[in-house]
């Protein structure tokens, strides 16, 4: 059996993967590694979950470990991968950072959806590899944080799915600044939309290896086509198949619905997480975190989950809403079955999406007989497998506890907001009312009662007096009505605090409708 030593992988790098059970690598491994540790441009070629990440790092951290150019400096990285997601970015950086580490490399990532101070932070420190996505590595670029005018090895990872989302002309911009005489490689599934002009145009004279095409179907992957009758027999069937004990994904074609079944599950004891483009860079990797551990066992998911996505032991890929394209139906299911590892995949199918279904399985070259299920079919409850105990409380993705600050730590707001500590300035020659950590209209009020000599909390004789209006809301309050006293005179009973002094306007603009409220036509 072929080892990563007999690839000319280090033995420090070896060990390193060792450590994490990996002992012998995959096909595409096994076809590229004596090229690119070489120092050739590649053009690797393979279907999802081929194993491509351990491809294209190990050359990456050979190659700069063993660079005459020196160690990182600021904001100059040695190494450039690009990928077309945050949550690739993230994996292969999970990938990269040990092997990195272990030949005393640095790495960072680069993508939108959070704030750049802590890339900024990071790369002013100097880091070796930089793994970025397109458009942020583009503005950091064009902010001038950033040069890639030392970069020795740059990779392109799943450069088909960037030309999907129309990234290739950031794509070439940004390998226009990097040195024509720098290593590069390029993995992708297909050398369509635009990808074949990146590998004439940057690659030069590569070495061409294919171990798997897009269309391959994988060995260990089962597939099922599900017909259902109508929409409520689908959604017993989809509760079914999610109420299962092992990992499992599903799959829907809008972020609204994916949203709207993980509420359903969570709401039936069914630990699931979400993940699509409505979510904020943390809750996505709170809840792949959640999916990851264990802690949920369903991930809810649009197509961005589809690519780039690696979580061991998904033993079940469920296409709720059958998707438009063969390519996108592979992808999804490459959630499963990865690394040699067997899986089952099933299409739910509606009467009226049987024809596009075949159409898509044939593209596949998927050979599928479909069935006909009702709820709580014995084939249904086969693929599901052993329920899992239902959740008494809902579940919640765990959120990282947020950092304590002492009272009073830190610059306070500018203006010295509500919260700030201030000193209240009294009358002339009345001494100063210390206020340090009250809301500053307390602070405002001790001030003022401490410099007329009455005690705080009261009114002057004179304002006491003063007559106040007030609206309807303020009215309300009292136990008035507003049809008995609408914006009358209120006096203040000595001693209590006064209402507002400038009256709220209760009427509201002219045309408009009288069962209105003040709040209503305000907002």
């Amino acid at each position: 059996m072929t080892t990563f030593a007999d690839l000319g992988v280090p033995s420090s790098l070896a060990a390193c993967l060792a450590e994490q059970g990996i002992s012998s690598p995959f096909p595409i491994q096994t076809a590229t590694l004596p090229d690119s540790l070489a120092g050739r441009d590649v053009l690797g070629r393979g279907r999802t979950g081929s194993g491509k990440t351990l491809a294209f790092a190990l050359p990456l951290v050979v190659r700069l470990a063993g660079s005459s150019s020196g160690r990182a400096r600021s904001r100059r990285p040695r190494g450039l991968v690009l990928c077309p997601t945050r949550e690739l970015a993230n994996q292969i950086d999970a990938t990269l950072a040990p092997l990195a580490a272990a030949a005393g490399l640095r790495t960072t990532t680069i993508f939108g959806g959070v704030s750049q101070s802590r890339q900024v932070t990071a790369l002013d420190a100097g880091v070796d590899i930089v793994v970025a996505c397109p458009g942020r590595l583009e503005d950091l670029l064009n902010q001038k944080v950033l040069t890639l005018d030392q970069v020795a090895v740059t990779v392109l990872d799943e450069a088909d799915h960037m030309a999907d989302l129309g990234f290739l002309p950031g794509v070439r911009r940004i390998l226009d600044r990097t040195p024509a005489g720098g290593q590069r490689m390029l993995f992708s599934a297909t050398l369509d939309n635009g990808v074949d002009v990146l590998v004439r145009r940057y690659l030069s004279n590569p070495v061409h290896h294919s171990v798997d095409s897009a269309e391959s179907p994988v060995a260990q992957m089962t597939h099922h086509v599900l017909e259902v009758a109508n929409l409520a027999a689908k959604q017993d069937v989809v509760r079914q198949l999610a109420g299962g004990t092992g990992r499992r994904m599903l799959f829907l074609r809008t972020k609204h619905q994916a949203k709207k079944l993980t509420k359903q599950l969570v709401s039936e004891g069914i630990a699931a997480v979400e993940l699509h483009g409505n979510l904020g860079q943390s809750a996505r990797e709170r809840n792949l975190a959640a999916f990851g551990s264990g802690d949920a066992t369903v991930l809810v998911a649009t197509d961005i989950a589809a690519r780039g996505i690696h979580v061991d032991d998904v033993e079940l890929v469920v296409h709720v809403d059958p998707p438009t394209e063969h390519k996108a139906y592979l992808h999804r299911s490459g959630r499963t079955a990865r690394a040699g590892a067997e899986g089952v995949v099933v299409t739910l199918v509606l009467p009226e999406q049987r024809a596009d279904v075949r159409a898509m399985t044939r593209a596949a070259k998927i050979a599928v007989q479909p069935r006909a299920v009702v709820p709580g079919d014995a084939t249904v409850g086969a693929l599901a497998g052993a329920p899992a105990p239902r959740r008494a409380v809902p579940f919640v993705a765990a959120v990282a506890p947020a950092a304590v600050r002492e009272p009073g730590a830190g610059s306070p707001r500018r203006g010295g907001g509500r919260g700030a500590a201030s000193a209240v300035r009294p009358a002339s020659g009345a001494p100063r009312a210390q206020a340090s950590g009250a809301p500053r209209s307390q602070a405002s009020a001790a001030g003022r009662a401490q410099a007329s000599g009455r005690p705080a909390g009261t009114r002057s004789p004179a304002r006491a007096a003063a007559p106040v209006t007030t609206g309807p809301r303020r009215l309300a309050a009292s136990g008035q009505t507003a049809s008995s006293a609408p914006g009358r005179p209120v006096a203040a009973a000595a001693g209590q605090p006064s209402p507002r002094r400038h009256p709220r306007r209760s009427s509201a603009p002219a045309g408009t409708p009288a069962t209105l409220t003040e709040r209503s036509w305000r907002a």
